[in-house]
């Protein structure tokens, strides 16, 4: 018996003769880097990735699982689940570091805006 899940049919070429396993092995390593690029800050790399992430597991999903292999399966997606978690952690953090950047800059302006009206006076 196979398991198969229903996704939508956006399959890339890249992914068309790989069985499932292939794919999911791809796409925990597609996960690391993306880690890997957040860890660093290098968000825009993190975006690209998870666009050829989203493709892998479209493409995935769209064939028949062996049943045989339905523990490999929940393990690794459960181990890229926990790999977002942590990149939304992530991603979060530096939300808020950007966000303290701006204020700071924010008063760096009207500091200099304040001292530039002071030597007018």
């Amino acid at each position: 018996m196979r398991i198969r899940l229903e996704k939508p049919n956006c399959l890339d070429g890249i992914y068309m003769d790989k069985n499932p396993a292939s794919i999911l092995a791809e796409i925990l390593q597609i996960s690391k880097e993306m880690q890997t690029h957040a860890e660093n800050n290098e968000w825009a790399s993190v975006t690209e990735l998870e666009s050829n992430r989203r493709a892998a597991l479209e493409s995935c999903f769209s064939q028949p699982i062996p049943e045989d292999q339905s523990t490999l399966f929940s393990e690794a997606l459960a181990a890229m689940l926990h790999m977002n978690e942590e990149l939304i952690s992530m991603l979060e953090s530096a939300k808020k570091d950007v966000a303290i950047r701006r204020t700071d800059q924010q008063r760096v302006s009207r500091s200099i805006g304040h001292y530039l009206d002071v030597k007018k006076n």
